[in-house]
């Protein structure tokens, strides 16, 4: 099996629709470090699982500098980026998605 690991920052605005009460209700940003995790018992024609700048470009391209609220259609917690990124590449397994340096979300297919 074959394992290849990408990590990206993203830097971008969200702000949350929840059940209470929440500063993040309001609109504000994060450096978003994103960790892609992508696996594949072959190699492609390349020689690879995935080719990283293309990992890089289905990530950066549609969520970089941008409003999660006004590109993604949910609700853009970490939890729920994570798995929209996860299902965006087919080789993927995990996405990890901190959104501060404490502040962790994980999708890790079954």
């Amino acid at each position: 099996m074959y394992t290849v690991i990408k990590r990206m920052e993203v830097s971008a605005s969200h702000h949350l629709n929840l059940s209470y009460r929440s500063k993040c209700e309001n609109l504000h940003g994060h450096n978003w470090i994103i960790t892609v995790y992508c696996r594949s018992k072959e190699l492609n024609a390349d020689g690879m699982v995935v080719d990283f700048s293309h990992l890089k470009q289905i990530v950066k391209e549609q969520l970089d500098h941008r409003n999660f609220n006004e590109v993604l259609p949910f609700n853009p917690t970490a939890e729920n980026i994570a798995r929209w990124i996860c299902d965006q590449i087919p080789t993927c397994y995990r996405v990890e998605v901190c959104e501060s340096e404490h502040n962790t979300a994980i999708y890790e297919k079954d």
